[in-house]
């Protein structure tokens, strides 16, 4: 009875978005208050109902009710109730109810804290919201229906995936999808804005927190996603370029891109044409990342489908919403005159820079990922664009940002002397210069990945502190520390964005350059060196979990003699889907981390052991906290909550109809 009830809800919940998306745009036309009023109730009712649906299915997987098709796939009476739950949303149909809800509660929060957004753009921008409600809600219902009944239902299930049986990966989605459909928020105010033929700077104002929150969401999302691949997977590394992986760092560099094109809109309403087109392009990666995970054109331990028809649907909706979003642009482009005048030399032409680079980057990553399958099609050619591609090309943009983005962060507006500039950084380059070189001696001369990573990172963070220090302005230490805690909270967390981006690139660089390997058959009793460490196999024996069989290792790490930890590296076995799982373990440090996994015995008597040694591993997901609580920062910022254009509530806005 509850599964009918949400599968009902889910119906109406369609004719309700169809009523938001088609009576407020009337209205917002007809210049009706009363149809466009309609938006707010039809939101909210919508998310409500959605919500219900969520509940339903969650109900289904934590009661374990075999008598749906989904629970009995993804679900199994011993699985932990963790588990149990994050299985709600580890496959296809469940993951796009969450999808849908995640879409709802986004235009349900803009329908009751958008009051100071002028009638009609509000209207539009839930017209358009509700459109993309419907497209969504229609492929879940019509292609992937979650509460689908089976006429005999077994005694059990088939269990979940036992990679996605993890902490990791329980959160790694729901931050995922926040941030992917977050950006459709900025869609709708970019479609909203050409109706009305109207791109200033309130609007700028009013879009900015949307694509902020998305950007936190996403940053959030990819590092979890990074984390559980660095210690579930066993084999070390931290990013595969996977395509899966690819589709959600796409949208972020492009929504990075729309953050720093909204502010030059904002404060001189510059760049209007081009801020749209990533408003437009950063859900359009949204959705081609919706695309690459459930169509099974391309394969990864990370997707959720293989069913081309519903790979033909996502198409249709993306070609759609970026067809006809792309049409109304290229109509409306000579509505967005740009307005603010800027030299060559200046913070307007930095952060074009910026936008380029990011975008540029974007792309070669969108080329890389898309290239096997666009060679399988025309020449049928099996090719494989792996992580040497990736590296080469992308890395280029990533250090010009590197090196650009200190500078054109403390660049006045409109006009800027270069020198001027660099004469207040020159000891931020001194002490980055100086890491640069340190680390260049201390790794004896192996590669200059790591030096150049360390020197980079410590450019951007120290240059983010001098940006920060300079804003005191001048005078007395005391005076200028004391005005450092009343600087906006937007600058923090600008600054501190920015240093976590320098954490982040120092990590990467040190992982890449200096980690230690080690794979080798080890008799228990033995000990083998790792990086100045002894390691020693205590001892293997075979445990059994709530719902798995492991074989467990006991090894002991010491330095000099003294013990560092006792880790305890699995194998595990889910007899339910006859599923092997390797589990690392780590003893994390500050400055490394030792990493053991343990894996198959062998005829001697011994067992493959794999060892590393990571250096600097944690300052990845430090870099990575660092820039979603810069993100966080900006977003309390008074200016952010109290949206610009609220005192002219009551004015018209401007439309080319």
């Amino acid at each position: 009875m509850i599964s009918e009830l949400g599968h009902f809800a889910l119906v109406l919940a369609l004719a309700v978005a169809v009523v938001q998306a088609v009576v407020p745009l009337i209205g917002a036309q007809k210049r009706w208050s009363g149809w466009m009023a309609v938006a707010d109730p039809a939101a909210v009712v919508q998310f409500v109902l959605i919500a219900v649906a969520f509940g339903a299915l969650t109900w289904a997987f934590v009661t374990s009710d075999f008598s749906l098709r989904l629970v009995v796939l993804n679900s199994h009476t011993d699985k932990p109730m963790l588990y149990k739950v994050s299985g709600v949303w580890g496959n296809h149909e469940g993951s796009l109810l969450l999808w849908v809800l995640i879409l709802a509660a986004y235009g349900s929060a803009a329908a009751l804290f958008g009051g100071n957004l002028p009638a009609t753009l509000k209207a539009r921008v839930l017209s358009v919201q509700g459109m993309i409600g419907v497209a969504f809600l229609a492929f879940l219902l019509f292609t992937s229906n979650p509460f689908l009944r089976l006429a005999e239902p077994p005694l059990n299930g088939d269990d979940l995936n036992p990679l996605l049986q993890d902490p990791g990966l329980a959160f790694h989605p729901p931050f995922l999808y926040l941030g992917y459909v977050g950006l459709s928020m900025a869609f709708s105010f970019a479609v909203a804005a050409l109706i009305e033929g109207r791109v200033d700077a309130a609007w700028a104002r009013w879009v900015r927190p949307w694509t902020l929150a998305a950007w936190i969401f996403l940053t959030i999302g990819i590092a979890l996603g990074s984390w559980w691949a660095y210690y579930e997977l066993g084999w070390g590394g931290f990013w595969f370029w996977d395509p899966v992986e690819n589709a959600s760092f796409m949208p972020w560099l492009f929504a990075a891109a729309l953050l720093h094109s909204a502010i030059v809109v904002e404060k001189r309403e510059s760049l209007k044409a081009w801020t749209i087109l990533l408003s437009i392009l950063a859900f359009g990666f949204s959705l081609i990342g919706t695309f690459i995970v459930r169509s099974g054109v391309i394969t990864s331990v990370h997707a959720f489908a293989n069913d081309p028809e519903r790979g033909v649907f996502i198409l249709m909706i993306l070609g759609v919403f970026m067809g006809g979003a792309l049409t109304l642009f290229a109509a409306r482009a000579g509505a967005m005159e740009a307005k603010g005048i800027f030299a060559m030399v200046s913070r307007e032409s930095a952060l074009v820079v910026n936008n380029l680079l990011l975008a540029v980057a974007a792309f070669v990553v969108f080329v890389g990922t898309i290239w096997p399958l666009v060679a399988e099609m025309l020449w049928d050619r099996k090719l494989s664009v792996g992580a040497p591609f990736f590296d080469a090309a992308f890395s280029p943009f990533m250090i010009c940002l590197a090196v650009l983005l200190p500078i054109g962060a403390m660049m006045p507006w409109k006009r800027a002397e270069v020198g001027r500039v660099i004469r207040q950084l020159i000891p931020a380059l001194i002490l980055a210069v100086a890491c640069g070189l340190l680390a260049w001696a201390l790794e004896t001369g192996r590669s200059a990945v790591g030096p150049v990573a360390a020197a980079l990172g410590a450019w951007l963070v120290f240059g983010a502190l001098t940006d920060l220090w300079a804003r005191t302005g001048r005078g007395a230490v005391g005076g200028r520390l004391q005005r450092l805690g009343r600087l906006p909270r937007a600058d923090w967390g600008r600054v501190t964005a920015h240093a976590g981006l320098g954490v982040t690139m120092i990590a990467v660089g040190a992982m890449n350059a200096w980690a230690t390997e080690i794979i080798k058959v080890v008799q228990v009793g033995e000990s083998f060196p790792l990086h100045g460490y002894e390691v020693t196999l205590n001892k293997v024996e075979q445990v059994e979990g709530p719902n798995y069989l492991s074989t467990m290792a006991e090894m002991a790490v010491r330095r000099e003699g003294r013990e560092v930890a006792v880790l305890y590296p699995e194998k595990r076995v889910y007899p339910v889907q006859a599923m092997p799982t390797t589990e690392a373990a780590l003893d994390y440090g500050f400055f490394r981390d030792i990493y053991l996994v343990i894996g198959d015995p062998q005829d001697n008597g011994g067992w493959a052991i794999r060892g590393y040694w990571k250096p600097l591993a944690n300052w990845l997901w430090i870099g990575a906290a660092l820039m979603a609580l810069g993100g966080l920062l900006s977003l309390s910022d008074r200016r952010y909550r109290v949206a610009a254009g609220a005192a002219r509530r009551a004015a018209a806005p401007v439309a080319a109809e």
